[in-house]
């Protein structure tokens, strides 16, 4: 189908025909046919780099062009930056509806307590499931506005984690806009049609790829596919080495998935002995300067290691990662410089990095009640799909790597030629129901239990299961809810302020309920008490108990003991290595505020820089909630708790609160500059620009004088000054370099 026969506006079409697209994809061809530029719904369940993206676009900016708006939903805030990035490129599109100025793109992926009103002037919104989740919650009035909705990755579904809030926040903005067009975009999965029946859609289900897709097993020196087999050359004991060696060698780059970041890291390095003898200089120069900006952005061995892999054509890709150093990979990859990156399945989820061939070393994942267990097909088909770039490759291979001839059989029949597995909701469970019927009664789509009941019924778990057996758990809910006087009422349910509250903060209603009730019990509260209620909490991640942790932090909880608002009976009570491992979540955190090294922080926990962050974020969020709550209850551990999240979000000591306030200023420059008795910003005013040029650099003491209103020129006689440049021509010029922990 020619893309000038589609009826959209005539600048769309420009944009298209600038950009190289002339025809869609048989795929997308049937989405139109199926009604997806009248407004229909659609749901596409077609591989990765099918087109799926193009097909929201065109929806999205036909729904524009007649005054409309349009939500974009991703389960990832990677997903959501990317989408952001590829939709600001119509701001050359002038739809010409009144508004005289290119597509506008707004992006929301965090603060879960605002309304984003600024968002509602904007043409497209990028936002995380939770995020339009607590958009409703708090009754953002341009959510009224929407006329196109397209979900990404919409088989999360079944996510235990993210499939409920998902699945809700559908059903309610079906509800809040019931002539709003919905585009769901998936992988392909079992039931399909299941999703498209609830969601009203059409259906458009495609094994088609724009770049052919071949699958297959190594076994015995060989690629094994159907009918035919390739030979790999043997020049390492390692067969995935082997495999990368004969990709590079053809031009090609590869991705290998691994169990788990210690295999890949291990695997990253292992590779790169091999890989470096195959980059030419232009290529080494290209890697040398990653480096130095992994070295940059990062404080600790990890960097290190990161750095010496990306200096051999290698790299690895995993959350512990900071989010700097992931988009330096990332960006490396694209660009072809970086060769090869071995992941763990995070790669998989969503983002766009083809590679030539996808190496899957490990299909086996650890599951703490099973141990190793298979991953499902739809993981495999997610990992294989990423083989091949279109319009760059001939083609691309994913390859499963077997031991024996048996499990070369195993690996076709269960991956290979299976069909991706059905996909479930998950709304059932008491934890997953008690924080949506909260926000339900708050946001006004229900007032009483037979509403509760009526507004469930239009979920995907209605559509799938008789919903009978929810109605105890609805009861159980609603008791939880009053007890705790979030909700009143019996024949209407109404929503208490406290409870609306609640709802408002986006933490579960166990979590307030969990951290109020230790701020009554608690008899001493200090910072380890109010840190220890918050990773309490069911909406915290909890770091796990290795071998030797218990000793150390049970003679530690021993020792703090009068800090703890409960501490359970470490004999009768099961739940005490859980405890356990609340406090070891707590004290990492309290490393953070007092300034420990990153490098330190990480050895002692066994986490990496991502890891940290996202859970010094959590933190920030739940100790926020925390002060918040108490605050409305006239709890004097408010005010003690505000300053715990002020420390949590700058990962420092009171003292800096002034000098990390100042944007571009982390905790370690402000303890530089503090130490150096430069502690307030009225200090650096008076102090010498070339003295704190020494203590923080040149082109940072630039950046900070900027910023608190100083235009000094640098002293041309100091060494590491650049020359007589003003302090705004070093800034016009700087490339960012803070850390990821200095933002």
């Amino acid at each position: 189908m020619e893309i000038r026969s589609l009826d959209i506006p005539e600048e769309v079409l420009q944009f298209y025909l600038d950009s190289g697209i002339e025809k869609l994809y048989p795929p997308q061809a049937e989405a139109i046919e199926k009604g997806l530029l009248d407004g229909k719904n659609i749901l596409a369940a077609i591989p990765t780099a099918s087109g799926k993206t193009l097909l929201a676009e065109l929806a999205m900016l036909k729904s524009i062009s007649k005054g409309g708006k349009a939500l974009y939903i991703v389960p990832l805030r990677a997903l959501a930056s990317e989408k952001f990035d590829r939709f600001r490129e119509f701001s050359s599109i002038d739809l010409k509806n009144g508004k005289d100025r290119g597509v506008r793109v707004g992006i929301s992926t965090g603060d879960f307590e605002s309304r984003d009103e600024w968002l509602g002037s904007n043409d497209i919104i990028v936002a995380t499931s939770e995020k339009t989740d607590s958009l409703l919650r708090n009754g953002t009035a341009w959510m009224e506005e929407i006329t196109t909705i397209v979900v990404d990755e919409v088989h999360l579904l079944d996510s235990a984690n993210r499939g409920p809030t998902l699945e809700v926040t559908l059903t309610k903005l079906m509800k809040l806009n019931p002539e709003c067009q919905i585009i769901a975009l998936s992988a392909t999965i079992g039931n399909a049609y299941e999703v498209a029946d609830w969601l009203g859609a059409g259906l458009v289900r495609s094994e088609w790829r724009p770049t052919d897709l071949r699958e297959g097993v190594y076994y015995g020196g060989n690629i094994n596919f159907r009918g035919s087999q390739k030979l790999i050359a043997a020049s390492s004991k390692d067969d995935a080495i082997n495999i990368i060696l004969d990709t590079l060698e053809d031009g090609g780059q590869c991705l290998v998935f691994e169990s788990s970041r210690r295999n890949s890291v291990g695997f990253a390095r292992r590779a790169g002995a091999k890989v470096s003898q195959l980059l030419d200089r232009p290529t080494r120069d290209a890697l040398d300067s990653i480096v130095e900006q992994v070295l940059e952005n990062g404080e600790t061995e990890a960097s290190k290691v990161l750095a010496q892999c990306i200096r051999n054509g290698t790299a690895f890709h995993h959350a512990g990662l900071n989010s700097a150093h992931r988009r330096l990979v990332e960006d490396g990859f694209r660009e072809n410089k970086i060769k090869v990156i071995c992941s763990t399945p995070t790669l998989a989820a969503g983002l766009n990095l083809p590679a030539r061939r996808v190496i899957i070393r490990s299909y086996k994942r650890f599951d703490s009640n099973f141990g190793m267990q298979p991953i499902p097909v739809l993981e495999y088909k997610q990992m294989a799909g990423r083989a091949g770039r279109p319009h760059l490759d001939p083609y691309g291979e994913s390859v499963l790597v077997a031991k024996s001839y048996g499990e070369m059989q195993q690996l076709f029949d269960n991956y290979i030629d299976a069909d991706a597995e059905d996909i479930w909701s998950k709304l059932g469970a008491e934890n997953a129901l008690r924080t949506h019927i909260l926000s339900t009664i708050v946001n006004g789509f229900a007032n009483a239990r037979d509403g509760l009941m009526e507004f469930i019924e239009a979920t995907f778990f209605a559509h799938q299961n008789d919903t009978w057996g929810l109605m105890e758990v609805v009861d159980d809910c609603i008791d939880f809810l009053k007890e705790h006087d979030m909700l009143k009422g019996d024949t209407r349910l109404v929503a208490t302020p406290f409870g609306n509250l609640v709802s408002m903060l986006y933490v579960d209603p166990l979590s307030a309920a969990t951290m109020l009730d230790g701020l009554d019990k608690a008899e001493n509260i200090t910072e380890l008490t109010l840190m220890h209620l918050v990773c309490k909490t069911p909406d915290m991640r909890q770091l796990y108990l290795r071998s030797g942790d218990y000793e150390l932090i049970n003679d530690f909880v021993i020792t703090h003991a009068e800090e703890f608002s409960e501490i359970p009976n470490q004999f009768k009570d099961t739940d005490y290595e859980w405890f356990l491992a609340e406090v070891k979540t707590a004290l990492l955190v309290l490393d953070w505020i007092n300034e420990r090294p990153m490098d330190d922080i990480s050895k002692s926990f066994n986490v990496g820089e991502g890891d940290i962050h996202a859970l010094a974020e959590l933190s920030e969020w739940l100790m926020h909630s925390l002060s918040r709550l108490a605050r409305v209850r006239g709890h004097p551990a408010a005010d003690m708790a505000g300053m715990l999240e002020k420390r949590i979000h700058y990962g420092a000591r009171p003292e800096l609160m002034e000098l990390v306030g100042i944007r571009g200023i982390g905790r370690v420059r402000a303890r530089r500059l503090y130490d150096s008795g430069l502690k307030t910003v009225e200090d650096i005013r008076k102090a010498d620009p070339a003295v704190i040029g020494k203590l923080i650099g040149t082109k940072t003491a630039g950046k900070l004088l900027r910023e608190i209103g100083m235009h000094i020129d640098i002293d041309p006689g100091n060494p590491d000054d650049v020359g007589s440049k003003t302090m705004d021509s070093l800034i016009g010029n700087e490339q960012s370099t803070f850390s990821d922990f200095e933002k």
